[in-house]
């Protein structure tokens, strides 16, 4: 993926925190119900919200103190400069 990613744009959707730490920017998928339809969204997440949701991928919807550190560790493999 990284060899492909030098020469085009490449989108990649998981629920691995792995994956989500190994790429450029992280964008937040999610669905808003309205009376009528459901409306999906996506949005960028700033580097604190970053680490908040690869945490919540790690431990699930209360993730612990280690959860957060596993995924400020995660970041700075990457080299990331980490705020959280």
């Amino acid at each position: 993926m990284q060899q492909m990613a030098h020469k085009h744009q490449l989108v990649a959707i998981s629920h691995l925190p792995q994956m989500a730490a190994a790429g450029d920017t992280h964008y937040f998928v999610y669905k808003e119900d309205r009376a009528d339809r459901t409306v999906s969204r996506i949005r960028q997440l700033s580097a604190d919200e970053r680490i908040k949701e690869i945490a919540h991928m790690i431990a699930g919807a209360k993730p612990s103190e280690t959860a957060y550190q596993s995924a400020r560790e995660l970041l700075a493999l990457r080299g990331e400069e980490l705020v959280g």
